[in-house]
C-alpha cells in the first residue's frame, strides 16, 4: 500500500527549531514576566498569551523568510536596534526594582485594579513590539540559524519554533495559577521583581557595549 514516507530530516529540523526557540524565551524578561504577572492575577490570561504568541509567530516568520539575514548585512542597523533595545530594558528593569521597594502580596482572584481587556492587550503588545531585543533574538539570531536548512527544512524548523512560543506561553500563564500561594507574600514578589530588574539590566548592559563596539 502506497503512501507517503515520513522525511526524518524535516522532523529533525522542527525539534530542533523547538527547542531553539524554547530556550530563547526560556529567560525571565519583560514580556515573560508580564504573562507571569497576569497569569498570577487570573486576568486576561487567554488573550495576553495569545498576543504573545501570535507576535512571536509573526517575528519568527520574518526571521525564516529572511528578513533577519537582510538586517544582520548592516552594521548601523544592528547597532541601532541594540541601542534602542538596551535603554528600553534599562527603563524596564528600573521600574521593577521600583516595584521591588514597594511589594505587595497578589492572588490569583486579582488585586482589585480591575485593568482592562484593551489596556493589558495595548501592554503586552508594547512589551512585544517595542522592545527591540526581541528582534535581535527572535528574527536576527533565529533567522540566521534557520538559514542553514534548505526547503521544508527550514519551514518545520520555523514551524517547530512558533509551537515553542505556544506551549511556553500559554503554560507560562495558565502554570502562573499553581504559584498563587507562593506570590501572595510580599517577600515572593520582591525576589520576582529583583530578578528580573537584574536580568534585564545585565542584557541592557550587554547590548550597550556591544553596539558601542559595533560587536553586534
Amino acid at each position: 500500500m502506497g503512501g507517503v514516507g515520513v522525511n526524518w530530516e524535516w522532523l529533525a529540523a522542527g525539534a530542533e527549531g523547538f527547542f531553539f526557540g524554547f530556550s530563547l524565551i526560556l529567560a525571565i524578561g519583560a514580556q515573560n514576566a508580564y504573562v507571569l504577572r497576569q497569569g498570577l492575577l487570573n486576568r486576561h490570561v487567554f488573550w495576553v498569551c495569545a498576543i504573545c504568541a501570535v507576535s512571536d509567530a509573526a517575528l519568527i516568520a520574518a526571521g525564516v523568510l529572511g528578513v533577519g539575514s537582510f538586517v544582520a548585512s548592516s552594521p548601523e542597523s544592528t547597532r541601532f536596534v541594540a541601542a534602542g533595545g538596551a535603554l528600553f530594558l534599562l527603563v524596564y528593569g528600573c521600574g521593577r526594582l521600583r516595584s521591588a521597594a514597594r511589594p505587595r502580596g497578589m492572588t490569583a482572584a486579582g488585586d482589585g485594579r480591575g485593568e482592562t481587556l484593551k489596556a493589558a492587550a495595548l501592554y503586552t503588545l508594547a512589551l512585544t513590539w517595542l522592545n527591540p531585543h526581541v528582534y535581535l533574538d527572535t528574527v536576527l539570531l533565529l533567522g540566521g540559524v534557520s538559514a542553514r536548512f534548505a526547503g521544508w527544512g527550514r519551514a518545520f524548523f520555523g514551524a517547530g519554533a512558533v509551537l515553542a512560543s505556544f506551549v511556553f506561553f500559554f503554560s507560562l500563564g495558565y502554570g502562573a495559577r499553581k504559584l498563587a500561594p507562593v506570590f501572595a507574600r510580599p517577600g515572593a514578589w520582591r525576589a520576582l521583581d529583583l530578578l528580573v530588574a537584574a536580568v534585564m539590566c545585565a542584557i541592557a548592559a550587554r547590548l550597550a557595549v556591544a553596539a558601542a563596539r559595533g560587536n553586534i
